[in-house]
């Protein structure tokens, strides 16, 4: 199958069981702050890949993962009646945790600048006071 089509049809699926989370699945388990974030399809359609996201503990994300899981087939079920398609393909339900990464890499990246900006205000002001000491030393130079 041509690589544009693929990409096509992972992101219907996406939008599917986006929709299909967040509307028709009324499993509490499942996380209101659950999100799909990418879907890879394999070439023959065997098996699509649905990477969600998950905000919360590891506790809420994991009980999320297995109800998640647990209605894959149900899920599956309303994409093969919305996918044109000869074949449906198998859902598998991974974790993404880039969001969390990136959060924490912003939040180090924002904790240096703080760093940063407090040596330069230690150095501006250190040499405030070099400099008005020099000058209060040698008066009788001007």
């Amino acid at each position: 199958m041509k690589k544009f089509r693929i990409e096509k049809v992972a992101s219907v699926v996406r939008q599917i069981v986006s929709d299909a989370i967040r509307d028709r699945l009324q499993d509490p388990r499942v996380s209101s702050m659950t999100s799909v974030t990418r879907v890879e399809v394999s070439p023959d359609l065997d098996w699509a890949r649905v990477h969600v996201s998950i905000l919360g503990s590891a506790a809420v994300q994991k009980t999320t993962m297995a109800a998640l899981t647990s209605a894959a087939g149900y899920i599956q079920g309303i994409l093969a009646r919305s996918l044109h398609t000869r074949q449906c393909p198998r859902l598998v339900f991974l974790l993404d945790d880039s969001l969390k990464k990136s959060d924490e890499v912003m939040r180090l990246i924002d904790d240096s600048m703080r760093e940063l900006e407090d040596d330069d205000t230690r150095n501006t002001q250190a040499t405030a006071r070099e400099t008005q000491s020099c000058d209060g030393a040698h008066p009788d130079e001007e």
